[in-house]
């Protein structure tokens, strides 16, 4: 699997906008799954924090040889750096991705249980945003979702895809792209936490056992035996439980759709994933729930179905298999709305003005 694009889209969306930016990073070492897993069981904050000291200590001596910046950018899961960003730049622009918040991820991974735990994960975010200048969310729905008294501060960022996504699309110089006659070839990367629905992907294609439908599932997490469980006598279905960042573009570029998030809790009505932008920027059809962000974002640019419905995404792909004019034209229009509005320098836009501002 892949780290989140997030900080590289932002990062390389300010430089095309002419702004220097000069990258410190100090790996933690800890992937999202692991840190919300620490963050919930309080016992194990000791581990957290020796790891944290040794982190500081790297970003505090790289921090201090490079240039004096204008403004410090905390990437998104920087509960605690963005207090490290404060202590060493006072008077700057401290701006926090806040893109996942660490009691909203814990809730929808079913791990923050209640009581102290969910009052230290709330305290923690509340701590990280008080630090920040600017807060950067992804969707109006997170943007709303802020304690009121940092709503202001807030700007909303979609997460876009990097250039490694666009540059594995089959048509970059933007002819439609190649529609196969052979099966309908379908991919789903992620790690299957519940906002993205995989079981419910596995039941759609436990649909589809008479269907022209090949499906490659990329990821693995803690709902990924439920989908396997559902997908079982249904298409052809090859799971894949890694794949390198770099490898992993030029993999979804092969397929004729890209899947998004199908669940039905209240973190996966307020998203909009990053494997949506990424899979129209590698040129794919998009299908995914048909919820207010991921309708505003993506416009005609995706195929929706109700979310948690097994059986309209089914009938969906069942279509888009039958029907190579409308998955021709499907890949046409994600491919298009990629280019114009999934870039770095397209996304960045808003921090841009409110940085300008």
């Amino acid at each position: 699997m892949t780290a989140h694009p997030r900080v590289g889209v932002l990062a390389e969306g300010l430089r095309r906008h002419g702004h220097e930016v000069t990258e410190c990073n100090a790996p933690l070492g800890l992937d999202t799954a692991s840190r919300v897993a620490i963050l919930s069981q309080p016992w194990r904050l000791p581990v957290l924090f020796a790891r944290l000291a040794s982190t500081w200590l790297r970003l505090a001596r790289a921090a201090s040889r490079g240039p004096e910046p204008d403004v410090v950018v905390v990437g998104y899961m920087g509960h605690f750096d963005v207090r490290l960003a404060r202590l060493l730049f006072r008077r700057k622009t401290i701006v926090l991705d806040h893109l996942i918040g660490a009691s909203d991820t814990a809730k929808d991974r079913n791990i923050s249980g209640g009581g102290i735990k969910s009052k230290l994960l709330r305290a923690i975010d509340a701590g990280a945003l008080k630090r920040a200048n600017v807060i950067v969310v992804d969707t109006e729905e997170h943007l709303e979702a802020l304690p009121e008294a940092h709503r202001s501060r807030g700007v909303v960022v979609q997460v876009g895809a990097p250039d490694d996504w666009f540059a594995a699309a089959p048509a970059p110089d933007g002819e439609a792209p190649r529609v196969s006659d052979g099966p309908l070839r379908v991919a789903f990367f992620g790690l299957y936490t519940p906002l993205q629905g995989a079981p419910v992907i596995g039941a759609a294609l436990g649909l589809l056992g008479d269907a022209k439908v090949e499906v490659t599932m990329i990821g693995r997490g803690q709902e990924l035996a439920a989908t396997q469980q559902a997908a079982e006598g249904g298409c052809p279905v090859e799971w894949i439980d890694w794949v390198p960042s770099h490898e992993l573009p030029a993999l979804v570029a092969e397929h004729d759709v890209c899947l998004g998030i199908f669940g039905t809790g209240p973190k996966a009505l307020r998203v909009v994933p990053n494997k949506v932008f990424q899979g129209a920027a590698a040129g794919c059809a998009i299908v995914t729930s048909d919820t207010a962000p991921q309708r505003r974002a993506l416009g005609d640019a995706a195929l929706f179905v109700p979310p948690g419905d097994a059986e309209a995404l089914a009938q969906e792909l069942r279509s888009l298999a039958e029907d190579l004019e409308r998955l021709a034209g499907a890949r046409r229009r994600a491919r298009a709305a990629a280019r114009e509005r999934f870039g770095c320098a397209a996304v960045v836009e808003p921090l841009t003005a409110r940085l300008g501002a």
